[in-house]
């Protein structure tokens, strides 16, 4: 397996497009991406937990209820959320790409993301329609992440190459998410696609299974969306054999597409509203997988070491305190904490109690831009990873005035 270009057009047979159709003010801003498979493909999906769901979601979930799709629309700008008749706009959203691409309304992803409460007004996105299809391109990944950023402030995309049942697979994702960044699926609307030859059944099994270990592990904010999702499209024209149950196969697919969504994950989380730096909170020794990722994100949701974080200041105390408020099942007496970057790494705490570091030093460690906090339990086997981002300033700035 390696890494490759081409985002969500690494894949064989899917091209992508992004315009500014003039949902957002700023003209030099795309605020609608189009992704289109040459032929349909398995689809499976996951969504917010968030009671208050966004229209394109329920319309989505109807859509690939029977597990294909073929083509993905997005805006940016407008959440169409909490609107009467925003069903109704995402449906005409899907029968504007249905009738310019030749396909099934029902085959189309829908998703929409920015401002909840606003009537999202379809005709700008009815009017791009030529354009969109127009631009339609294998190079055109860049320009769909593009068209699905709001307070992002770079383009998120990975690509993977592997090999299934001997033949040479590609899978690739686009994803936006910035704030209102919290697990508990989904976080953040994330469109990965795919060449290989599965079946939607286990393509679902993938999906659901991987997220436990990658995106419900991200934090940003506390804030869990209302739009929110991820989806994966996988045509099978790479010609393998159809993955139709567990096997050799489907661990290897599985392989691929955790590589990319950690990958997505930790530029989400590197990319949180007003960021300087990226934290992942690796935890080892835990006595079962749940412990490990109760501590793991406890200590990545913290605001106090977000804080701390943003300050470079080594305030260990605050990673014990987000441990013991936690809920885990945790002997505080064994618990090891260290700091680390790629300016090297410095253990603060071992058994429970600080010990002699040098502050200089730690300081150095923490002004980089991806921090590594590393605990270690003491109580078994067990690991999980968490990432998320430091608490600044500007986080508020962003928010203070998101919707004006």
């Amino acid at each position: 397996m390696k890494l490759i270009n081409g985002g969500v057009c690494a894949a064989k047979g899917f091209t992508a497009s992004g315009v500014h159709c003039g949902i957002r003010k700023n003209r030099t801003k795309k605020d609608v991406a189009l992704i289109y498979s040459e032929c349909p493909a398995s689809a499976a999906a996951v969504y917010t937990t968030n009671l208050v769901k966004g229209a394109p979601l329920a319309v989505t979930k109807r859509n690939i209820a029977n597990g294909i799709a073929q083509a993905v629309i997005c805006n940016s700008g407008n959440a169409n959320t909490c609107n009467a008749g925003g069903e109704l706009v995402a449906e005409e959203m899907c029968a504007y790409v249905a009738e310019a691409l030749k396909v099934q309304a029902e085959d189309v992803v829908v998703a929409s993301t920015g401002v909840i409460g606003q009537v999202l007004d379809p005709t700008p996105i009815k009017n791009a329609m030529p354009a969109l299809v127009a631009a339609l391109s294998h190079e055109g990944s860049d320009a769909a992440a593009e068209g699905i950023m709001t307070t992002d402030t770079v383009k998120k995309d990975v690509a993977v190459e592997f090999t299934c049942g001997g033949k040479t697979c590609r899978m690739g994702g686009i994803a936006k998410g910035s704030g209102m960044i919290h697990p508990n699926m989904a976080t953040m609307l994330v469109f990965i696609t795919c060449d290989a030859a599965i079946t939607p059944a286990m393509l679902q099994k993938a999906l659901s299974s991987d997220i436990k270990n990658t995106f419900n592990m991200v934090s940003v904010d506390g804030d869990t969306s209302t739009n929110d999702m991820v989806t994966v499209l996988a045509n099978g024209m790479a010609g393998n054999k159809v993955i139709d149950s567990e096997g050799e196969d489907f661990d290897e697919f599985m392989r691929a597409l955790n590589t990319v969504t950690v990958g997505l994950c930790r530029m989400i989380a590197g990319d949180g509203e007003g960021a300087t730096k990226l934290l992942e909170c690796t935890v080892t020794g835990a006595k079962d997988e749940k412990n490990a990722k109760t501590v793991a994100k406890s200590v990545i949701c913290s605001s106090l070491l977000k804080a701390a974080m943003f300050g470079a200041d080594a305030n260990w105390g605050r990673v014990l305190c987000a441990i013991g408020y936690s809920g885990a099942e945790v002997d505080v007496t064994k618990v090891g904490v260290s700091f680390a970057s790629k300016k090297g790494e410095i253990s603060v705490c071992e058994n429970g109690c600080g010990v002699d570091f040098s502050e200089e030093k730690a300081k150095e460690i923490l002004l980089e831009k991806e921090i590594n906090v590393n605990i270690t339990l003491g109580d078994g086997d067990a690991r999980a990873v968490a990432w998320g981002c430091d608490l600044t300033y500007d986080y508020v700035k962003i928010n203070g005035d998101y919707r004006t």
